[in-house]
């Protein structure tokens, strides 16, 4: 049988790492019928908009995707596609696995840890107001009249929904997450001392969910304090759970303990779809060089194949990775301890010492 994934790679360098993560998946025995569906920069100059139907489309009917990084401008321009996607299928729960491999430039050894990420409110949610616009003149008159406080007229206004849903969902998503890959303690990680009715919410949710898991060590930490044990003590924690905004900025953070992104692969969970990509971004200065490195999109693509109960060659697939980053012959330059060094290969070449590896 073969499994029917949605592909979309993406554009910048998506299209490399994407073709050669399809290669290697390809080469680990599954079979993969593939849909191919363009998202991004490119398809928004042809068709209007960075997301068309058609790709959604795909996704609801094929329930698992694997996609390559897509561009999102920086303060203007479409937002971003990534967001969309996680809004319109209702991929609540963003996992993204932070785990050290042998050869990989690090200060530090032996990091295991998992982000698991609200995916659909708090700051992300995209509920925003113009500066000068009749929505923001509209909220400041609210507030003022609500809490007697006044936000300065030419502000621009986002709006941070935490709800007891969501956060429940997310919490238990992540204790089930650690049952299912033996995991020993999940930490809640917030701003509850000063975001009281938001924060706030999700640290009580978080608590009375966490009741329903008696066989785990549970515990929560305030995300600036969070962000400071991580640095010092990151071998004291295992899953982390976080509203999306802080999720975001500790999972990157995570990603450097452990050498950089592009050893951090992701996937995005709902109830009906599911959608795996790497942490990092484009690259579009490096578009069609043959230069990234592509074991972050390989691993994403070992995620999918966990998804889908190939447990087996994904543990397989994550062995032939870990080797050929442990040798450090067939590695891309970022890899390398010298970022100038000639022996260096490329994206294609990379993938190849992965199927050449696959035992």
């Amino acid at each position: 049988m073969a499994y029917r994934v949605t592909l979309i790679p993406g554009d910048g360098t998506g299209p490399e790492i994407t073709e050669a993560t399809r290669r290697v998946l390809e080469n680990t025995g599954v079979r993969f019928e593939w849909d191919v569906q363009e998202a991004g920069v490119d398809v928004f100059r042809k068709e209007g908009t960075p997301l068309p139907a058609r790709v959604l489309d795909s996704l609801r009917l094929t329930k698992v995707g694997l996609k390559g990084p897509i561009t999102t401008p920086v303060g203007t321009g479409f937002r971003s596609v990534n967001v969309a996607l996680r809004k319109e299928l209702d991929l609540y729960a963003c996992i993204r696995p932070c785990k050290t491999y042998p050869g990989v430039r690090s200060r530090y050894q032996n990091i295991d840890l998992v982000i698991v990420r609200e995916n659909t409110e708090d700051l992300y949610a995209g509920i925003e107001f113009e500066r000068g616009s009749q929505g923001a003149e509209a909220l400041r008159e609210l507030i003022r009249a609500e809490s007697k406080r006044d936000i300065p007229e030419d502000a621009g206004i986002s709006v941070k929904p935490i709800s007891v849903s969501a956060s429940e969902r997310i919490v238990r998503h992540a204790f089930e997450y650690a049952k299912r890959e033996k995991r020993r303690k999940v930490t809640a990680v917030h701003k509850a001392n000063i975001m009281k009715f938001s924060d706030g919410l999700f640290l009580e949710t978080a608590r009375r969910t966490a009741k329903g898991f008696p066989g785990f060590e549970f515990e929560d930490r305030i995300v600036d304090n969070m962000c400071m044990q991580l640095v010092q003590t990151p071998e004291n924690y295992d899953v982390l759970v976080l509203p999306n905004l802080y999720g975001d900025i500790v999972s990157d953070l995570c990603a450097g303990l452990i050498g950089g992104l592009g050893v951090a692969p992701g996937a995005n969970i709902g109830n009906d779809a599911a959608l795996f990509e790497p942490t990092h971004g484009s690259a579009p200065r490096y578009a069609g060089q043959n230069k990234v490195n592509p074991f972050a999109m390989i691993l994403s693509g070992m995620l999918m194949l966990r998804h889908l109960g190939e447990r087996e060659t994904a543990d397989r697939l994550e062995r032939a990775v870990a080797g050929v980053i442990r040798e450090g012959k067939n590695v891309t330059y970022d890899m390398k301890t010298r970022r100038d060094d000639p022996s260096a290969v490329g994206t294609k070449e990379a993938a190849d010492a992965v199927i050449a590896a696959l035992d």
